[in-house]
Parts: structure tokens; sequence; C-alpha cells
């Protein structure tokens, strides 16, 4: 009968069975134990990573851990969430996913607001859009979006008219009337602030801006207003994770009291929260 027995001691020592027990039940506690959640969330340098080091700080309090990527430049941040390098990013308006996503057919979709910046016309040369000469040279940026967003703001000020019902999508080709006969150059977004010496003028997204010094609220010759449909910038993710539990807390952390005093402190009107 001593062979039945299941007291897990044997002459003084655990049996084999005891020890599968033990290790059992080591290991529960570890499985039970509710890790935090980790994500990795793509921004551009400048102010949306600012932004994101106060969001990470706000989402650690509620258990989500936030690894921040930086890129530098507005193609990079799509193709990385696309493929899964990263699982969400912060640094683009609607139109801007909305082309990229048509293009590639990348399943990214906007699951919140993070902050709003108007586009800006500056000059380092002529104080007012009046100013300008006939065949001044006008940077704009060479993707498809932020051009036919410079585009668009040349033709709200009246330097350039566009094509009849060309809507977002305009390009230096939609242009039908120049009558100040600007010269159009298209430039890498973020490279267009650099070239301002070599330009008479240039439009500026208000990230590159601040990173190149300038002044996006009171230091452009003009800009958009806040009810651009480029004005909002969007938090993204994969469609197939919009509904997750991260998904939430993560545009909970962008929308906090603590990262709108930042942003209003930080940005004085030139980024202004956008929820």
């Amino acid at each position: 009968m001593a062979a039945q027995r299941v007291s897990g001691r044997s002459e003084g020592r655990l049996t084999p069975i005891a020890w599968v027990v033990l290790a059992a039940l080591a290991i529960v506690p570890i499985i039970g134990a509710a890790a935090p959640e980790r994500i990795k969330v793509g921004v551009t340098a400048g102010p949306h990573a600012q932004i994101l080091d106060v969001v990470v700080k706000v989402a650690a309090q509620h258990g989500l851990q936030i690894q921040p990527v930086e890129f530098t430049d507005y193609v990079i941040p799509n193709e990385a969430l696309a493929q899964g390098e990263i699982d969400a990013n912060a640094f683009q308006h609607r139109p801007y996913l909305a082309n990229q996503t048509a293009r590639t057919g990348w399943k990214l979709v906007a699951v919140g607001n993070e902050a709003a910046a108007q586009m800006g016309i500056f000059s380092t040369r002529y104080t007012s859009l009046a100013a300008l000469p006939d065949g001044s040279r006008i940077a704009i940026p060479n993707d498809p979006t932020n051009g036919s967003r410079a585009l668009l703001l040349l033709a709200a000020n009246h330097l350039v008219h566009l094509r009849d019902g060309v809507g977002l999508s305009a390009s230096a080709v939609d242009i039908a009337d120049n009558p100040r006969h600007l010269r159009i150059v298209e430039l890498d977004a973020a490279q267009i602030a650099r070239s301002l010496p070599d330009v008479d003028a240039a439009a500026v997204n208000s990230n590159y801006a601040l990173q190149a010094g300038l002044d996006p609220v009171n230091g452009a010759i003009a800009k958009e207003t806040l009810d651009s449909p480029y004005a909002v910038n969007v938090i993204a993710v994969r469609e197939v994770d919009r509904d997750k539990p991260w998904v939430k807390e993560l545009v909970a952390a962008y929308h906090s009291d603590e990262v709108r005093a930042f942003i209003d402190e930080k940005f004085k009107g030139a980024y202004i929260p956008a929820w």
C-alpha cells in the first residue's frame, strides 16, 4: 500500500509528482499577474515627440507602457505602423492619412485627435504677401497632401487661382491662373524651412517651423485657418487594433488634462489641443 501514498514525501525527499505540483503553484501567481501593456508609438521629431513624452507619463499611471519611436519625415511612420513595427502613430492630419491608405491599401484608421496646427507662409525677405515681387519663387512640400495644402493656402490668399472642383487634391498642374507669375518649387517638407534663404517665401508645416526657430503664431506672413481640414492631427492605429483596450487608454492619455496643459504652456498657440 505504500506505493499508493501521495503525501509528497518519500524518505524525507519530495517525490517527482510533488515537484510538479510545487512548480505549478509557483507559476500560477506569475501567470495570474496582469503585466503592463507595452506599445510603440511613432511620432515625428519636434512638437509631436514632445507631446508624446507627456503622454508616456500619463499612460504609465494607468498601466500602459509606451516606447516612443521618432521619425524624421512623414513617409515612414505609416509604413512602420502598417508593417507592425510600431502600434500607433501621431503626426498627421486626416487628408494625409486618407491619401496614404488609398495609395497603398494599408488598413490604418484614426482613433482620436491629437493637436491642431496651422501651415504658414514664411519669408526672410518680405514682411507681407503684397510685397512679394512678380516671379517670386515659392517653396511648397512635394508630398501630395501637404503640397495641396500649400496651394490651397496660396489660393486662399489670392496669389494663384486653382482649377474649379480640384478640392483637396490640388497639384501645381491645377493652377489655372498665376497673375503674379509665381514659380512653385517643390521640396521635401522637412527641408523647406532650411530653404528659406534660397526662395522668396515658403509654405512650412508648424512642426518644422518650430524646429527651425520660426514663430508659427506671429512670424508667418499668412497662415491657414483652424477650420482647415488639414489643421487637426490624429492618432492612428491598424484597423484590426482599433477596439483593443490599449487604444482607448492611449487616446485617454492624449486627451488628459496634463497633456492639454503642456500643449497650452509649451506651444502658446502654435499647437492647440484638438479635443
